[in-house]
């Protein structure tokens, strides 16, 4: 199996742990507790890597087939996100093509997947960050959806707010889901993955 670095998208820090923004962050520490994968700082790397495996028969699973799987959150704020892409992509020798970029959506209702190969950063920082570091945009993007602001609530205010209650219930389930879709994805293809999950 292919290598694959997973990156999630957020802010460092207590602060913003529990924001919209972080949603990215919430799905790749889904993955760690999954694969009882444990997170390492690495200060001069500007990031955090917990490295396991993974294969047909699930993350964490050893298997002759396993291809390892480093999951990743940026000890940067969002709009320097490609830092410490850029620094694991050379770390341990990736392509772009195997990196997974999973990040906030305002365009999609809270909860709604929409995996991609490629494309513009739509205004998100940290994907505008990534492309300039990367000095490309082809690599995968799992976009998790958090809704538009309410009213004229500036959005970028909005995506650094906690959800409301009724999000919060259903918050657990949704980052499991997009936890899923990220392994679909490894194993299955984009094809695939975007049947099962793409919403």
């Amino acid at each position: 199996m292919s290598d694959w670095l997973v990156v999630g998208l957020g802010n460092p820090g207590p602060r913003y742990a529990n924001t919209r923004h972080n949603v990215g962050r919430m799905v790749v520490e889904a993955l760690a507790h999954e694969a009882s994968a444990s997170f390492a700082s690495s200060a001069l790397k500007r990031y955090d890597a917990a490295v396991t495996r993974i294969s047909p028969a699930g993350l964490g699973v050893p298997s002759a087939q396993a291809g390892k799987c480093v999951l990743l959150e940026s000890r940067t704020f969002m709009n320097e996100s490609g830092v410490a892409v850029a620094k694991a992509v050379s770390f341990y020798g990736l392509k772009p093509e195997n990196v997974i970029v999973v990040h906030d959506e305002l365009d999609l209702d809270f909860g709604r997947l929409k995996m991609k190969f490629g494309g513009g950063d739509n205004g998100h920082n940290g994907l505008k960050s990534i492309r300039a570091h990367l000095h490309t945009g082809d690599f995968y993007r799992l976009r998790f959806g958090v809704g538009r602001p309410p009213g004229h609530q500036d959005p970028a205010d909005f995506v650094l707010s906690g959800f409301n209650k009724q999000e919060l219930k259903d918050l657990d389930t949704e980052v499991q889901r997009a936890a899923d879709a990220v392994v679909a994805l490894m194993n299955l293809g984009l094809a695939d993955a975007q049947n099962r999950f793409n919403s």
